[in-house]
């Protein structure tokens, strides 16, 4: 027991590629063929429990959304009501137990991860959230593994810092958990942020309350079976499948409640705080709160682009996962004199897109993930297409969801720059092109970071430094991620901490040491050696 305990450093998780012929391959497609050949019955899981309430819905992959794969149990108030008490339950044991024993449940989770859960946590992804191999990849395997590895250094590294002492005196800092417990609201699109949420408040002491989005129950089950079987104690994550509003009100209505982790649209974060500000009265702690919400995010090409770079970033950026990222990019602006050799190599490349079901392996591109969000996108491409005055569409504007959600990767050209779909998120597969005059690269920058509340992820193309630089100062707010010639999307963890400002959440970057540090509530001790005898100073003697 007498032993200072040293993790190794985190490493990024190898991508796999998935090769034809390759092991991975053959593993995944198994994977897949088995969860198709059945209806799992899924339940929430309070204090280690299965929990079903008998109210379930039917789980469908979005591409196929007459095929059953599973059905989850609904959750109410009483749910909500019994995953606090529990985690509330397990609160001192946990936030008790030495917090290598704590890293060691999530390298094990990691590990699980990395091997014998791989090919199913994926294809549960490829299923019920329609992402292709590559998509679900580097999302449910690769970066829910760098998450819980980076962590448990993350963590280690905060508990080793440590203030100095003085001659006589011990100074010791303690990164106690939260005071209560804390939520997790997670969203659909990214397994690993799904993952994240829960398992950063938890792994330092703290104990959770998980809120699923319902179209990501099928990958969610799987993950916390995962965490469970790493030995996660019973109440201390609590996977609940309730309404937004009913979990909120049993939540925020407490007194221990103490900190909310929170992915998803900019309006209910908005919503949940000013709830929470409305209760400050009823808390023991004031509440912490992180929240990354929502984007419109940008690249911008300068006239010293390279072609091929501007085309194959724009497709990469605006039609991985149909769009339904909230670093995808959504808005272009291209100089005039790139404009036609531009135009004709992107319809070119988009020409050659594939569209279709994920266990088509040769599909870039799958269906958005539900019947409300199909809805949502094809009105902004109804409308273009009544517009013709203020927007042209380039390419596509085509969709069906007869069989599945498609939409085909669709291309506007706005003849003002602040039309509507250059303005507002909307998280499908649309993306709106600007085009501006060479020599008003600089007012261009303005516009950019003007256009939009957002400022989440955003880019800057460009061979010439001095207009690299420039565009780095000008929108230097515009984005809390910024990519020079790259995509404004696919952060890694330990590499780009990710998070954004103004309508985009709290900047408070998953994937590195600040989160988790939003998790804990320091206690100074100083320890005096050898104590004072008496109330005297030597000032006091007479002169």
């Amino acid at each position: 027991m007498n032993n200072v305990v040293n993790f190794s450093a985190a490493i990024n998780e190898n991508v796999l590629n998935y090769a034809p012929g390759s092991a991975e391959k053959k593993a995944l497609k198994a994977a897949l063929t088995e969860a198709r050949s059945k209806v799992l019955d899924i339940p929430m899981y309070i204090n280690g429990k299965e929990v079903r309430s008998g109210n379930t819905k039917r789980i469908a992959p979005p591409h196929d959304h007459k095929h059953t794969i599973a059905n989850f149990h609904k959750g109410d108030g009483t749910h909500v009501t019994a995953a606090i008490e529990a985690a509330l339950q397990a609160k001192e044991a946990w936030e008790l137990m030495p917090w290598e024993n704590r890293a060691l449940i999530f390298l094990k989770a990691a590990d699980l991860i990395a091997g014998p859960y791989r090919a199913r946590l994926n294809a549960a992804t490829m299923l019920g959230q329609s992402k292709n191999a590559f998509q679900a990849e580097i999302d449910a395997a690769c970066e829910m593994i760098d998450f819980l590895r980076f962590n448990v250094q993350f963590m280690q590294e905060i508990y080793r810092d440590q203030p100095i002492s003085s001659k006589g005196v011990f100074n010791r800092v303690e990164y106690r958990p939260l005071e209560g417990f804390c939520l997790a609201v997670t969203p659909f699109n990214f397994t690993a942020i799904a993952g994240n949420l829960p398992t950063s408040m938890a792994m330092m002491g703290n104990v959770v309350v998980w809120k699923a989005a319902e179209t990501q129950t099928y990958a969610a089950n799987i993950l916390m079976k995962i965490f469970l079987e790493a030995g996660l104690p019973d109440g201390v994550i609590n996977l609940i499948y309730v309404d937004g509003p009913t979990v909120g009100e049993k939540c925020f209505s407490h007194p221990e409640f103490t900190g909310l982790h929170f992915t998803g649209s900019s309006g209910v974060f908005k919503g949940m705080l000013k709830t929470i500000y409305s209760n400050l009265d009823l808390y023991k702690s004031f509440p912490r709160f992180v929240g990354e919400t929502g984007g419109k995010d940008f690249i911008v090409i300068h006239p010293s682009a390279l072609l091929d770079v501007a085309v194959a970033n724009s497709i990469r950026g605006a039609f991985e996962y149909q769009g339904q990222k909230c670093s995808a990019t959504s808005r272009v602006y291209i100089p005039q004199s790139m404009w036609n050799d531009y135009k004709t190599l992107l319809t070119q490349e988009l020409a050659k897109i594939k569209v279709g079901p994920t266990e088509d392996f040769r599909n870039f591109v799958n269906a958005v993930i539900d019947e409300k969000s199909f809805n949502k996108i094809t009105s902004y491409i109804d409308n273009a297409k009544d517009d013709t005055a203020n927007v042209e569409i380039l390419f596509g504007g085509t969709y069906d969801k007869s069989k599945g959600y498609f939409i085909d990767p669709t291309v506007l050209v706005a003849k003002r720059p602040d039309y509507i779909t250059m303005c507002e998120e909307i998280f499908g597969p649309v993306l709106t092109l600007f085009i501006y005059q060479d020599e008003d690269f600089d007012s261009t920058l303005k516009l950019v970071d003007s256009t939009s509340p957002y400022a989440l992820t955003g880019a800057v193309l460009a061979q010439d430094r001095h207009a690299i630089e420039k565009a780095k100062i000008a929108l230097r707010n515009s984005a809390g991620n910024f990519y020079i010639n790259d995509k404004p999307s696919g952060a890694v963890v330990g590499q780009q901490p990710f998070g954004g400002a103004r309508a985009s959440g709290t900047n408070d970057k998953a994937g590195s040491k600040l989160n988790l540090l939003r998790w804990v509530s320091v206690r100074t001790i100083k320890e005096t050696l050898v104590p004072a005898t008496n109330f005297g100073y030597d000032f006091l003697d007479e002169e």
